[in-house]
């Protein structure tokens, strides 16, 4: 089966529908699907509920499908650099879940794993275990978190082979292999495609079989935080 496609909108194309689950890899502005991101919004679904470790920044990543109200959930750890994420927030537009980080990492293997639940004690007596079954285990108290899968996985990886083998390059590999196993469906996108045989097997970190579909796509890379050291003449 032939995974390559021309472009986002091509290798979205009987994806998506509105009210989906979408994971969408990455950390901060660091290895985000730039292009699927943009391809679900041309796309113009709605009522999105998004897994994402962040929420993007204002006007890029996934700030852009909260600029014109197609998420309408997100499952998240982090989402302080998007004011606009904010103030949907507080006026009550936006739903949100919040999860410690390491324990939205683990859902999300879980679901990739075929693990339906699992037991962490981070969240234990906090707000973070409201609702949840709490066990005991050798003395300790552990809360109950239930694994994530999605219909979609959008993904960013560094390189491909013609069969989806994927490699990822230093904070890119962040949350982005682990989704790639937890889609229904998952879709990537690359720098670089190269031949079968080209990639070190051993070098591998999210095996072809979990890819669907992927393209090379154009990257604008944006720095999230910039920070430069002051000479001490300025």
């Amino acid at each position: 089966m032939r995974k390559i496609y021309a472009d986002a909108k091509a290798a979205l194309e009987g994806l998506t529908f509105d009210g989906m689950t979408v994971m969408s890899g990455g950390f901060g502005l660091c290895g985000i699907p730039e292009n699927l991101i943009a391809g679900l919004k041309a796309a113009g679904v709605t009522g999105l509920t998004v897994i994402s470790n962040n929420a993007g920044v204002d006007g890029f990543g996934l700030g852009q499908l909260l600029e014109t109200r197609q998420i309408a959930r997100m499952i998240s750890s982090y989402v302080g650099e998007n004011k606009e994420f904010e103030r949907q927030y507080l006026a009550g537009e936006l739903q949100l879940e919040f999860n410690p980080q390491g324990t939205l990492a683990e859902r999300i293997r879980a679901g990739g794993a075929g693990i339906p639940a699992f037991f962490t004690a981070t969240g234990v007596g906090t707000l973070v275990a409201e609702g949840k079954e709490v066990r005991n285990f050798d003395g300790r108290d552990y809360v109950m978190e239930t694994a994530l899968v999605a219909d979609l996985a959008i993904v960013k990886a560094w390189k491909a082979d013609e069969r989806g083998n994927l490699v990822f390059r230093k904070t890119a590999r962040n949350f982005n292999p682990m989704m790639a196993t937890a889609g229904k469906v998952t879709v990537v996108e690359v720098e670089e495609i190269v031949p079968v045989g080209s990639l070190d097997p051993d070098n591998i970190h999210t095996p072809g079989v979990y890819v669907d579909r992927l393209f090379v796509g154009t990257f604008e890379k944006r720095i999230e935080q910039r920070t430069i050291r002051q000479h001490a003449d300025a």
